[in-house]
């Protein structure tokens, strides 16, 4: 099993070398099928350890492979832990990102860098894969960091192409604010912890807070920003530390701005980027670091508040955009708050599972959505097509599988279902059963956002595929299905949408999940949502179904009944309209207060700093005074002998005078 696990997690950093250093020597065609063998091949194996370790009696696994940092007590081992977690993340990333691959030697035909793509996709997966085989925070951080790099290489990829190259630096910038928040949270888990291993954290947490009353309840055990922290307030400061580094990779509200943006980079880029590496990476940290978070009821409801906001505002920016991939990718910011709320008020199984099956359905819409443009010739402006189910039948009923999924389409109290349904509505009928404070209000926002989410979904699916042809005739004479290697994939995402809910629920939440997680959750004794939330009032399961039906019939009246309906709704609360169109203004308002402000301030210091000061009375002074003097000094030399002799004169003049002076002294 050691050497399934280490092939695992090496064979996309072998195919990354590959196809990164040899790829103009080897060829595209081989750079392209030899980081798709190796992806096959890993997620292959995933499935044995899934199998093997979640699905069966094989507990907690510790790979070791070198020794890496011993300095006093930091002593940091590079070592691979693979337990329940780490098994569904395995299947999850490389199942994605193994489709992505094949996918997209389809996708990527016509590009003349595509060993660099393929190399860049190997290398993002495997930085994803050292994040979630991390047995301690150090190495989690260095995948983290990883992925950031990858998704900036990637999301730039057509770098000549001015928004891609923003995009890029904007992902990598916000994400750094986050990162930050990371680090501080790395060091103080150190103070507090005396390890960034899991092991000694995990079993450090059972007993770290003092009972109510103890002597030593209230003394400082930490200095953070000038204030002196007792146990748990410090705590709470490092779980929220954390959880800013989640927010940053998960985009959540505030964090988010750089996720939409991210759409610049090729299609396949979008679907794993989306499904199953960087955004999920903030997930996986909060699930993992579950037995800290679950010592802070105060920073589990500040995740459970930023996660139900985050649904809300995602899902009402998705309601009008009209970028096929935009729309997606706000209902990835969407979906992302429902995992955090779960994570908020401790449903940590029913966050994963929707982690899981959001993997399949994303990853399906987005290939989908790839499909689309590849037909229509690069278009991704919804305005500009219609009428195309016809045309791309089987893409068609693929990203009608997905929106199924995605928007929750089942019948409450059965097993008839799509794989959204079972996830998210474990989510949002937790969340009622929930006895957080704020339980209430992420309750209601989450069933908002999934009207809104049934809304915009069938919204795209009837502006893309229904109606009359919007595109031009060239365009339309043109429109074409998408080869056979890029529909297979769609066809097991497909597979996936339809069955991984249905299949896994009772693993994942439900009647098997002590022996499915087998510790790798933690939850404090007295938390049984996996019980409670089966017993919710009828109303409360049927909220979604409601939600998710309304949302339909409202999209289906509004572009395909009365088509005219939303152009006149735009031009009667065109302030609303306008608000949501331009993503509650957060770019222009952080435009305003970040980024012109730190123009502004480095204009200052060059023109100011280090133009009228530093260089004025430093190389540029002394230079200037130098030219003075030798400008005056050059004026001396005239040239002419009886201007010497009377310098001589005045010389042997002067130095008489002072031998004179000197003798008499």
């Amino acid at each position: 099993m050691d050497t399934i696990i280490k092939a695992i997690v090496f064979l996309p950093l072998i195919g990354f070398l590959i196809a990164g250093i040899g790829g103009n020597a080897i060829g595209a065609k081989a750079s392209e099928y030899v980081t798709s063998g190796f992806m096959i091949i890993a997620a292959v194996l995933s499935w044995i350890v899934f199998f093997d370790v979640a699905m069966g009696e094989t507990e907690m696994i510790k790979v070791s492979v070198l020794r890496w940092i011993q300095s006093g007590n930091l002593d940091v081992e590079w070592a691979f832990r693979v337990d329940t977690l780490t098994a569904v993340m395995f299947v999850v990333v490389n199942t994605v990102s193994t489709l992505v691959h094949i996918y997209s030697i389809g996708y990527m035909h016509h590009d003349p860098h595509r060993p660099r793509f393929f190399a860049y996709l190997s290398l993002f997966t495997f930085a994803m894969l050292m994040l979630v085989t991390a047995d301690n925070l150090l190495q989690m951080f260095f995948g983290w960091e990883g992925v950031g790099l990858a998704s900036y290489l990637l999301i730039g990829f057509w770098y000549k192409k001015p928004s891609a190259s923003a995009a890029a630096m904007k992902a990598f910038i916000v994400n750094r604010v986050g990162d930050f928040g990371f680090i501080l949270g790395i060091s103080c888990v150190f103070v507090l912890f005396g390890s960034i291993n899991f092991e000694t954290i995990f079993a450090t947490a059972a007993t770290y807070l003092p009972a109510e009353g103890a002597a030593n309840a209230a003394e400082p055990v930490i200095n953070l920003f000038g204030m002196s922290l007792d146990k748990s307030h410090a705590l709470t400061a490092t779980c929220l530390l954390l959880f800013m580094g989640a927010m940053g990779k998960s985009a959540q509200f505030l964090l988010h701005t750089w996720l939409p943006d991210a759409m610049e980079g090729p299609t396949p880029v979008s679907a794993l980027i989306h499904a199953a590496t960087m955004v999920t990476a903030g997930v996986f940290l909060v699930a993992r670091m579950s037995p800290v978070f679950e010592l802070s009821h105060d920073a589990l409801m500040v995740v459970t508040l930023v996660g139900a906001i985050t649904a809300f505002f995602a899902a009402t920016v998705g309601l009008v955009q009209n970028d096929i991939k935009r729309v997606i990718a706000y209902s990835t910011c969407s979906q992302l708050g429902y995992m955090f709320v779960a994570l908020g008020i401790g449903a940590y199984g029913a966050a994963v599972f929707h982690l899981f099956t959001h993997a399949f359905f994303k990853a399906l819409l987005f290939l989908g959505a790839g499909s689309v443009i590849h037909a229509v010739d690069g278009e991704q402006d919804m305005r500009y097509m219609g009428g195309l189910r016809k045309h791309i039948p089987i893409t068609f009923w693929m990203m009608t599988i997905g929106t199924l999924a995605l928007t929750g389409v089942g019948i409450p109290g059965t097993v008839i279902g799509f794989a959204g349904f079972f996830s998210k509505d474990a989510i949002i009928e937790s969340t009622f059963a929930s006895h957080s404070p704020v339980a209430g209000f992420a309750f209601v926002l989450l069933v908002i956002a999934a009207l809104f989410t049934s809304f915009y979904s069938w919204r795209l699916a009837f502006m893309t595929f229904f109606g009359k042809p919007r595109a031009s005739a060239d365009v339309m004479h043109h429109v074409h299905e998408s080869p056979a290697v890029m529909l297979i994939p769609l066809y097991i995402l497909g597979a996936g949408a339809i069955g991984a809910g249905v299949i896994f629920v009772e693993y994942f939440y439900g009647h098997h999940y002590g022996e499915f997680w087998q510790g790798a959750l933690f939850t404090l004794p007295g938390n049984d949502l996996v019980n409670e939330y089966h017993h919710v009032p009828l109303w409360v399961k049927w909220s979604p179904f409601a939600a998710m039906a309304l949302g339909f019939v409202t999209a289906w009246y509004m572009y395909i009944r009365s088509p005219e309906t939303p152009k006149y709704l735009a031009e009667q609360h065109r302030g609303l309209y306008q608000f949501l169109l331009n993503k509650w203004y957060f770019d222009e308002l952080y435009d305003f207060l970040f980024v012109r402000s730190a123009k502004a301030l480095g204009r200052f210091l060059w023109k100011k700093g280090d133009g009228a000061v530093i260089d004025g009375f430093g190389p540029n002074g002394v230079a200037a005074r130098v030219v003075d003097v030798t400008d005056r000094v050059v004026r001396l030399q005239t040239g002419y002998l009886y201007h010497y002799a009377f310098a001589m004169l005045l010389g042997i003049a002067a130095l008489v005078t002072w031998m004179m002076l000197g003798s008499s002294l």
